[in-house]
């Protein structure tokens, strides 16, 4: 009787045993992901603007490291979750819907690009998991018909800010007082630096005397600089992506339209001097959000560590607004004490004062950064100077 009774004891001893080494097993599992920070990476790494997402995952990249390197968020390490959208804005949806549902992400950086940022909006409201962007520049990124998006971030100037400072930059610094705009009639980031820049160049008293419009992927534009070369201005302004502006600016001077020549952030590329050549980038200027001639201490600091990583190789204004971009998001997990997304969105709203390679600022009611921009000259393809405009 002893032995059977010591026998049932035994087994409900084991039983236990299992089932406390079972939710023991759970429960190590449970601490592994509350040690970490699981944060969506959705960027262009490869079609038609895939310098710009790889030059900011580079950025991000950086960041993450060094904070992992450094302790972590809290206590916990940050898990970088990457999906390559491919330059389109349906697989900008797929990869978010992917990066929320099946990841479990706490928060997406990207993309680049304001459609394609865009197109993975209302996946990430719907969701509740805040959104930022350290590019897509485009005014309705963040706001719509509706009011503020909430969970819509981004830590980049707009585009009316951007054609705004190159009209003036037009208009006050290099004298013009006649204009041509050869927009990228194709995206919403062409036609809106266009309106920006016309509404201040007029009201500088400047006259757009025409304005021509090309599709992504067009090749040959000589059809419309022969159009304007004939006419009378002092700058053309052309608000598109970096892969027609080097070859409009390379047709340009080859038909010798020599005028100064402005853009917007849509320039900064390795590829530009590629397809235009040294000699056409001269007398070409755009605005931006970093400069590489900044002698500020962060910026100088950020430099020194990146070409350190990167065998000596210059950062591009991607890679910084990158850099800042995964700092930025840490910043407001840190400050939330939370890896709810809803409390990270809240610290993104409310963040003040923070202290970015791009620029110091902080969120306004809008969900956009108060920040200054950069205006950069070319000669021979390579920044000779830059002017910073404040806001």
């Amino acid at each position: 009787m002893h032995k059977k009774i010591f026998s049932i004891m035994l087994v409900l001893i084991l039983a236990v045993g299992a089932f406390a080494g079972c939710g023991g097993g759970g429960g190590e599992e449970e601490d592994a992901a509350a040690e970490t920070v699981k944060i969506g990476i959705n960027y262009e790494l490869t079609g038609a603007v895939a310098t710009y997402g790889e030059a900011s995952v580079d950025g991000i990249m950086m960041a993450f490291d060094e904070i992992n390197a450094a302790g972590g968020i809290n206590g916990m390490m940050i898990e970088a979750i990457q999906g390559d959208n491919k330059s389109e804005p349906s697989e900008a949806t797929s990869i978010a819907t992917k990066l929320i549902t099946q990841d479990g992400v706490v928060a997406i950086l990207g993309p680049a690009t304001s459609g394609n940022f865009k197109a993975q909006e209302p996946v990430a409201t719907q969701n509740g998991v805040p959104m930022v962007s350290a590019s897509a520049t485009a005014d309705d990124v963040t706001v719509d018909a509706n009011g503020v998006k909430e969970f819509v971030f981004r830590l980049c100037f707009n585009d009316s800010f951007q054609g705004t400072a190159m009209a003036n930059f037009a208009a006050r610094n290099l004298e013009a007082a006649n204009a041509v705009i050869i927009k990228d009639a194709s995206s919403d980031y062409g036609k809106g630096l266009a309106e920006s820049f016309t509404a201040q160049f007029t009201a500088e008293g400047g006259t757009i005397v025409a304005e021509e419009g090309y599709v992504s992927k067009d090749k040959d534009f000589n059809a419309i600089l022969t159009k304007i070369k004939g006419m009378n201005f002092d700058v053309i302004f052309i608000p598109g992506y970096y892969q027609e502006a080097g070859l409009i600016i390379k047709q340009a001077r080859d038909l010798g339209i020599t005028a100064p020549i402005l853009g917007a952030d849509g320039f900064d590329s390795p590829t530009l001097l590629e397809l235009a050549g040294a000699p056409a980038l001269n007398n070409v200027y755009f605005s931006n959000h970093y400069s590489n001639l900044d002698q500020d201490p962060v910026v100088v600091d950020f430099i020194s560590k990146f070409k350190e990583a990167n065998d000596g190789k210059d950062p591009d204004a991607f890679n910084a607004l990158g850099y800042d971009l995964g700092m930025f998001i840490a910043d407001a997990v840190e400050r939330a004490g939370s890896t709810d997304p809803a409390a990270i969105k809240d610290a993104l709203a409310s963040t003040t004062e923070f202290v970015g390679v791009t620029g110091s600022f902080s969120i306004d009611e809008n969900h956009n950064p108060v920040k200054s921009i950069v205006v950069i000259e070319l000669k021979d393809g390579l920044q000779a100077s830059s002017i910073k405009v404040n806001p």
